[in-house]
Formats: C-alpha cells, sequence, structure tokens
C-alpha cells in the first residue's frame, strides 16, 4: 500500500530546489512507465517520472468529472472484470481478477489521497460473499490473509459506476 501511496499521493522531494517541470511533450502514464519497467527499458519507476506520469494522467480526466470521496456508494452498471489487492501480514501485497456483476455495489472506506486523485481503494458492500467468490480458498484460509479491496480509477468509476448514495458506511448498514 505505501508504493501506491507514493505514486498516487502526494509527494514532497528531497532536492534543493523545486522539481524539474514536467516536459511538454511528455505522454507517458504510470502503467506506461510500468510496462517499460517490465519489457527492461528501465531499472525502476522514480520520481520525477512517476510524478509526471501521474500530472500526464490527470490532464486527461475531462473538466466535469466527479472525483471519488469517503462514503461514496456505488453501483456496477454492467458486468465488467476488476483487479483486486489482497492485504497480508507479511512485506507484499497479492491480488487477482474477478467478475464484479451488475448492481453488485462497493463503497469508498477511506479519504482518497489528494483532491483529483485518479483512483481510490474501495471495498465491496457484500465483503463476505464476494471475498469468498472472488478471493482463491488457499488464501482466504492462510492465517497472514488481511483480507481484500479493490483499486479503481476515477474515469472508470464515472464509467462503469452509478454514485447512488454519499456518507455511505457499511459498519451502520449492518447494524441495521
Amino acid at each position: 500500500m505505501d508504493l501506491i501511496k507514493r505514486i498516487f499521493g502526494k509527494r514532497k522531494t528531497k532536492s534543493n530546489g523545486p522539481p524539474p517541470e514536467r516536459p511538454t511533450d511528455w505522454n507517458l502514464t504510470l502503467e506506461d512507465l510500468f510496462a517499460e519497467m517490465e519489457a527492461g527499458k528501465r531499472k525502476c519507476v522514480g520520481n520525477p517520472e512517476a510524478e509526471w506520469a501521474r500530472e500526464y494522467e490527470q490532464s486527461l480526466i475531462p473538466e466535469g468529472t466527479r472525483f471519488p470521496k469517503k462514503g461514496d456508494l456505488y453501483e456496477s452498471k454492467c458486468d465488467q472484470t476488476v483487479q483486486f489487492m489482497t492485504a497480508w501480514s507479511a512485506p507484499f501485497t497479492g491480488g487477482g481478477e474477478a467478475m464484479l456483476f451488475k448492481r453488485e455495489r462497493i463503497w469508498v472506506e477511506n479519504d482518497p489521497l489528494g483532491e483529483r486523485p485518479l483512483g481510490t481503494y474501495a471495498l465491496p458492500v457484500e465483503y463476505e460473499r464476494l471475498e469468498e467468490r472472488m478471493v482463491p480458498l488457499e488464501d482466504r484460509e492462510n492465517p497472514r490473509f488481511g483480507g481484500f479491496y479493490f483499486y479503481l480509477k476515477t474515469l472508470d468509476l464515472n464509467t462503469h459506476f452509478m454514485l447512488i448514495q454519499t456518507g455511505f458506511d457499511a459498519k451502520n448498514e449492518q447494524s441495521h
């Protein structure tokens, strides 16, 4: 999770001056940078390139886009494949890919990073049912397994989901 915060959150530089400005012809996203790393074109993804990629991606978000907020409750408009991550009591994160069905709901439990986040973490409302369906049994039975969650891009939330409530808290819902 710290890696995601470093990439998507606000960063402080340790240099003597301001970080270099993004080149005017910069057109790489974070996904592009990680693909270059996978292909062996770069050894790591770091600043200032990661910051430039984040700024570039933010520049592609259309005016009028609604950014996710803590307590937002969304409903999937269609059956869609989503990526999920698994948390562990160990120094790694796992994950996988699964189908989120039409009308299944997710919610934003915590404040997203920044005012114009590229995306946010979210939990399924029917957590136990979706965890059983999405996360392999081997992972769920592992004593170090700490749960699962989604990271959804802001544009995907605006396109593939319908905001159905603000101020939602699943903990309060379960007590009704």
